[in-house]
Order: C-alpha cells, then sequence, then structure tokens
C-alpha cells in the first residue's frame, strides 16, 4: 500500500483526541464535475445509514481543468471529524498536488493519500468510512479496489 501519512495516528487509526465522527473523504480530480459525480455516486452507493462524510475537489479555482491545493485543503478541513481523513487522486499532478501538502502539514492531523482507482476505491472507502472503520481499514479498502474484477 502506498499512501503517505501527514501525522502519526494511534493504533485505534484516529488522532487522541475527544470523541472523533468517522473518517472523512475526500476526492481530488481534475475536473470539478467528475469530482462531484464521482463523490455523488458514491454517497448513492453508501446510503442506507449515516453515510460518512465525502468532499469533492476539483478543478481550479477559475473553473478550469486542473487541481487547486486551496480547493484540496479546504474540502479536507470539511471533511475532518476528528478520526483522520483519506484523499483520493484521480491522475498524477492531482497526486503531486496531496503530496505536496502533506509535506507542508496543510493537511488535517490523520490524512492518508490512497493509491486506489478512483471510482471504486471511492465507493469502497465510503461504504468502510460509513460502517466506522478507521483511517487504516478506510484506505485499506480504497487500495484493494484494485483487485475488483468486473468479468
Amino acid at each position: 500500500m502506498r499512501r503517505r501519512a501527514m501525522s502519526e495516528v494511534t493504533d485505534s487509526g484516529t488522532d487522541s483526541g475527544a470523541a472523533a465522527g468517522p473518517v472523512g473523504l475526500v476526492l481530488v480530480s481534475h475536473s470539478a464535475r467528475v469530482a462531484e459525480s464521482v463523490a455523488a455516486l458514491a454517497r448513492d452507493l453508501a446510503a442506507g445509514g449515516a453515510v460518512a462524510p465525502v468532499e469533492a475537489a476539483g478543478g481550479t479555482d477559475d473553473g478550469g481543468v486542473g487541481t487547486s491545493s486551496e480547493r484540496v485543503a479546504a474540502a479536507a478541513l470539511r471533511a475532518d471529524g476528528g478520526a483522520g481523513v483519506v484523499v483520493l487522486a484521480d491522475l498524477g499532478s492531482a497526486v503531486l498536488t496531496v503530496r505536496a501538502l502533506l509535506a507542508e502539514d496543510e493537511l488535517p492531523e490523520g490524512t492518508l493519500l490512497a493509491d486506489a482507482p478512483f471510482l471504486e476505491g471511492a465507493v469502497a472507502a465510503l461504504v468502510a468510512a460509513s460502517a466506522g472503520a478507521d483511517v487504516e481499514a478506510v484506505a485499506a479498502a480504497a487500495e484493494e479496489a484494485y483487485g475488483y474484477r468486473k468479468l
């Protein structure tokens, strides 16, 4: 599994603060529409109970195609309930944006970048987070989606 934690998390997968909410999820795409659509689909498929926070961070600040570190950081803050945040990115430069934010401590404590397929990983991660999994288990669920077979 290839992911980078901004800081250490405890064995339970949460920071050492008071009662935390579920793990949050951030979807980073070069397209705002793609990020929002994948977030909406994941919410729909994870429905049936309480759904963990999932935030879209797509496109540039001027509405173009690309990634915005400001949008990613803001989405991570919105998704953070204290139990950690798992970030999925669609393409290489989105990964670089997230890695830079992690290296500069610009994302919430306990943030992990999952090496996962964007759509399948988002659904798997949101289902796991909504079921109460810790941040490590949510990231692992996203990464395990590489093994999903369709035929």
